[in-house]
């Protein structure tokens, strides 16, 4: 900042990084229309790249191991993907390095959704710029602790991109400077397939219509589409994270719990209800206050009964509970296995019984 602002106008870079990492990095985005970026608190503004996340806390609890599942799967394939291919990239935008020309080209920083980063991304995208994603480089991130901040987090992140993608299809439609096959990717891949459908497909058929073939007989669902094929892509998923591989039923578990909460937020973004821009600035514990000298013991929080009930999770819990026992009584499919653990799931969430205290390492 000591340079003034006219400076850095006039500059073509500017970030905060040892000058270590400007040597060893800058020069694979010097070829005009390349993009660097790394992810998470490096604050590198202005060309764009992304680099691998290391999650400072992703022992801390459960919650964080089965956060690091996902977001390993995010990042290893989903960005590596995007990266080699010079598809359209979800750029993560605590940190990255952008070429001024590319954000300015972009048309800069909009805050009409709250997932800035990505639509600077896609406009980016739109314009011609590619993006490199720097796996060799490992940058801190900490995860959300507690399921509130979980929640507060995962609804930001499935309405804003709904939200973003109700705002920019026509953007996309009438866009020339890239080719009709780029068109479809970001407009069915990027957008529908990973940011709006997976969300209603894992609630919808896993805790709505799956059940309900339990009270209704009539309909049967093969076994195929039912179990073997989403288990063998859930496998897939959770190979980037080889140390969690015995927490696989677990993650799945609560990935089908918080799809109840994407889908609300989905839609909320899809049709700009009340909450479409509600930003809440996802709460961390910090691993500097666990360090503090007097190493105090953390007190409890004062147990309020009313803040820690989940009514949506309660009520899929109950209808995942009754259909579970009319399949004891009634069925042949046997997926009252499924159904009672799915249940217990919803129930520990809706009680509040998962993320509500994080003790000190």
């Amino acid at each position: 900042m000591a340079l003034g602002p006219h400076n850095i106008r006039q500059s073509e870079w500017i970030c905060w990084l040892p000058f270590t990492f400007l040597l060893q990095k800058l020069p694979m985005c010097l070829e005009p229309g390349m993009f660097l970026g790394p992810y998470n608190t490096l604050f590198l503004i202005f060309l764009s790249a992304a680099c691998a996340s290391f999650n400072v806390n992703a022992d801390e609890c459960l919650m964080t191991r089965m956060q690091e599942m996902s977001l390993d799967y995010h990042f290893t394939v989903e960005q590596e993907v995007g990266s080699s291919t010079y598809a359209f990239f979800g750029f993560n935008g605590t940190a990255g390095v952008w070429r001024i020309d590319a954000l300015n080209e972009a048309g800069g920083w909009k805050d009409r959704t709250t997932v800035e980063d990505m639509d600077l991304a896609v406009r980016a995208s739109l314009k011609g710029w590619k993006f490199l994603y720097l796996s060799s480089v490992k940058v801190k991130n900490e995860l959300p602790s507690t399921l509130k901040a979980y929640r507060y987090q995962q609804h930001r992140w499935s309405c804003g991109p709904a939200n973003l993608f109700r705002k920019m299809l026509m953007e996309i439609i009438t866009n020339k400077k890239v080719t009709l096959w780029k068109k479809v990717h970001v407009i069915y891949s990027f957008f529908m397939v990973r940011k709006i459908v997976a969300h209603l497909v894992t609630f919808i058929f896993y805790c709505v219509v799956l059940p309900a073939t339990v009270l209704v007989p009539e309909v049967e669902v093969p076994k195929w589409g039912a179990v073997y094929i989403p288990s063998i892509i859930t496998i897939l998923n959770a190979v980037g994270t080889p140390r969690s591989l015995h927490l696989l039923v677990f993650w799945i578990l609560f990935e089908n719990v918080m799809s109840l909460h994407r889908t609300k937020a989905t839609f909320i973004g899809l049709l700009e209800a009340g909450r479409v821009n509600e930003w809440i600035v996802t709460e961390k514990l910090g691993d500097a206050l666990k360090g503090k000298a007097n190493n105090k013991a953390a007190k409890k929080p004062r147990f309020r009964f009313g803040e820690r009930l989940h009514l949506l999770e309660l009520g899929t819990g109950a209808y995942l509970f009754f259909c579970g026992c009319y399949d004891v009584v009634f069925g042949k499919n046997h997926y009252f296995i499924y159904l009672y653990a799915q249940a217990i799931a919803f129930f520990i969430v809706g009680f509040g019984c998962v993320g509500t205290f994080v003790p000190h390492s």
